[in-house]
């Protein structure tokens, strides 16, 4: 089952540039058993609204049946394990 880590972010977002470093090391330690899609909502509104995004960072963890999990702010790298776990990764 494939697992995606939705990470919802604009460049003028404070608490955005707070959770990448954490968004790249569980990347780093978990590898290949999830794929991280980066979202710029200024780029790809579209997107960002099919995903009903209000607030930043939005990180959405999915898998092949849909969503799995939402987490809207800075969120921490226990919780994100969680849900993708949850997800199948």
């Amino acid at each position: 089952m494939a697992v995606t880590l939705k990470d919802f972010y604009a460049d003028w977002c404070g608490p955005c540039k707070t959770q990448d470093p954490i968004l790249d090391e569980l990347e780093e330690d978990w590898a290949d058993r999830f794929e991280v899609e980066k979202v710029n909502v200024d780029e790809e509104q579209d997107v960002a609204n099919e995903y009903q995004v209000r607030s930043l960072p939005t990180l959405i963890v999915e898998n092949d049946d849909g969503v799995v999990e939402r987490f809207v702010g800075v969120t921490q790298r226990e919780d994100l394990e969680d849900a993708l776990e949850k997800a199948g990764a």
